[in-house]
């Protein structure tokens, strides 16, 4: 199997071609190998193709940059990136690019009628807590979408009665206009490219041929996936026109914040805090993970804001690859109160230390005492 060309080179633009260049080159090749101009000729059919596939990659900036990245494998899969099997889905796609020059391709195909399209896409927002974005899950979701008019089939027309002919274009959908040598070919205003009208509109959708309706969906969440995600329903979008496809369903997903994990990627950190002998002696402490909770062991001569790696104790990865760690940051929790008996102790240590501390103060209630104590009991060295 040969191997693709540059799109650049098929298109015979720089790689820092502006967006206006790409696509006056591409009118130019595509006005050259038009099927209509080069009737039985393959390999014109074939350089038409290949031209509407460059064009397809080199106009998008998202997928230009994925291009100029990766190369062909960067495109692969994406729309465009496989390259056309059939010119009339670059009449779809690129239509417009073609009215005006006496050529076909535009909405209509040259047999007579409306060629069929893909329904609009619909985009929705589905919000989902840290444990089942872990787990992987299913939510059902309600959205409003166009669905076909019962009463008139989605013609638009009033039962008993059917569109008519454009009478503007004729029901051609396209008017051609001659100046000189030129043939000008443009959609017709009336009809918009559609070839017929609506005399008597549909009570029902009021002639638009379509109804809102509210539609109920499963929708299969991944596990590890995280906020600005987004997931394809392929083919539950809007409905097509004349018999084409539905579009699709994008499901933006949305993952709740934790009251105790901060999420960085796959990865998870959590506050832990110890106390003060906990740091110094070690210990065995109760922190929380994904699965519930779990014991770990905190070694002696831990510091304050020190980082312990748990290995695989993350998020999943949604495409497949290892884990993320559980990340556990060590906090020092210094108490605000504490008895008589701890004071001593601590007193006790700091003398030991050579720490040099504040001295005893006396609490609420102790001075109170002493404010009450008759004066003859008054002791100044108190």
């Amino acid at each position: 199997m040969a191997s693709k060309r540059d799109y650049y080179e098929v298109l015979g633009v720089s790689r820092d071609a502006s967006a206006d260049e790409i696509k006056k080159a591409y009118k130019k090749l595509a006005i050259k190998y038009h099927p209509d101009r080069n009737q039985g000729d393959q390999e014109a059919v074939d350089r038409f193709k290949e031209a509407s596939e460059a064009y397809e990659v080199l106009s998008n900036d998202e997928k230009r940059a994925r291009y100029n990245r990766f190369g062909h494998e960067g495109v692969r899969g994406a729309a465009g990136g496989g390259g056309f099997q059939d010119v009339g889905d670059i009449f779809d796609v690129f239509g417009d690019l073609f009215e005006g020059f006496g050529l076909g391709g535009g909405r209509r195909r040259r047999g007579g009628g409306p060629r069929p399209t893909q329904g609009d896409s619909l985009k929705t927002r589905v919000s989902i807590d840290l444990i089942d974005a872990a787990r992987g899950c299913t939510r059902t979701i309600e959205i409003t979408r166009r669905e076909t008019c019962q009463t008139c089939s989605g013609s638009g027309a009033k039962p008993g009665t059917s569109p008519v002919n454009c009478d503007y274009c004729g029901g051609a959908g396209q008017i051609v206009q001659s100046q000189g040598f030129f043939r000008m070919q443009t959609t017709c205003p009336a009809c918009r490219g559609e070839g017929k009208v609506v005399r008597e509109k549909c009570p029902n959708c009021s002639g638009q041929g379509r109804i809102p309706e509210s539609v109920k969906l499963d929708v299969k969440i991944p596990a590890g996936v995280d906020t600005g995600m987004t997931l394809r329903l392929p083919s539950e979008g809007e409905p097509g026109s004349h018999g084409g496809p539905r579009g699709d369903l994008y499901v933006e997903v949305h993952v709740q914040e934790h009251h105790f994990f901060q999420r960085e990627g796959k990865h998870l950190i959590c506050e832990v805090p110890i106390s003060y002998t906990q740091a110094v002696l070690g210990a065995d402490i109760e922190i929380p993970c994904l699965e519930g909770k779990t014991t770990h062991h905190i070694y002696p001569g831990t510091q304050p804001g020190e980082l312990i790696r748990i290995r695989g104790g993350g998020m999943p990865d949604p495409r497949g690859s290892l884990s993320g760690d559980l990340i556990l940051k060590i906090v020092l929790e210094v108490p605000k109160k504490i008895s008589a008996e701890q004071e001593e102790l601590l007193r006790e240590l700091a003398e030991l230390e050579h720490a040099n501390v504040s001295p005893h103060r006396k609490s609420f209630f102790e001075k109170v005492k002493d404010w009450f104590v008759p004066p003859e009991d008054f002791d100044e060295t108190t």
